[in-house]
């Protein structure tokens, strides 16, 4: 008798802890409000974390111009297609991210000695997109463009810590551990390509 008792409450106790929360599709609400429920998003986001992190890693390896241009243009065009993407209500689906993942991932691998202005243009390209998309996930009843600014103080702090620290890297086989890198960030563009392909199909 003790035994089935034991039994019930085990089975009890273990459908509790395993019955799953409620879900949210795209958005994570912290509960602190629209700013970081902006600033989470781009945190557990990795269509929108991966780009701008390779991002970061081109322009820290190409020198502290490239770094400056990228940490003002990339947030400033994230919130410019973030409003256009506020009065939209489609993003795409995820064949596009992997081409930037690839693109991006190729021209950190290879160190590719590109201009300021092809940095800036990678940048404004880049943040017109995602925040675009990024809008059209945080029109209402999201947080809006007040959850935008979250994302593009996210994408600022983002840039600055690595593109400062890759601009710091002098020895030669620490520039090769972020080459190495890039080939991973093509890697995960490749696959999402893959992936999202397949899913055409």
């Amino acid at each position: 008798m003790a035994a089935m008792v034991i039994f019930a409450l085990a089975t009890v106790a273990i459908a509790l802890v395993a019955w799953p929360p409620g879900a949210e599709a795209h958005l994570v609400t912290t509960g602190l409000g629209p700013v970081y429920d902006g600033l989470l998003h781009f945190a557990v986001a990795p269509e929108d974390l991966i780009p701008v992190l390779a991002l970061a890693l081109l322009a820290g390896l190409r020198g502290p111009a490239h770094g400056r241009w990228a940490l003002l243009v990339l947030p400033a065009a994230w919130l410019v297609g973030g409003w256009f993407g506020l009065a939209a209500h489609s993003g795409g689906g995820p064949v596009l991210p992997a081409i930037s993942l690839i693109v991006l991932g190729v021209l950190v691998a290879a160190d590719a000695p590109l201009p300021v202005v092809a940095t800036m243009g990678l940048a404004l390209a880049l943040g017109l997109w995602r925040g675009y998309v990024n809008g059209t996930a945080m029109a209402v009843p999201g947080p809006g463009g007040v959850g935008l600014v979250g994302v593009a103080v996210g994408v600022f702090a983002l840039v600055a810590i690595i593109a400062s620290l890759v601009v710091s890297l002098k020895a030669a086989w620490t520039r090769i551990v972020v080459r190495v890198a890039g080939s991973w960030i093509t890697a995960i563009g490749l696959l999402l390509l893959g992936w999202g392909l397949r899913s055409k199909s």
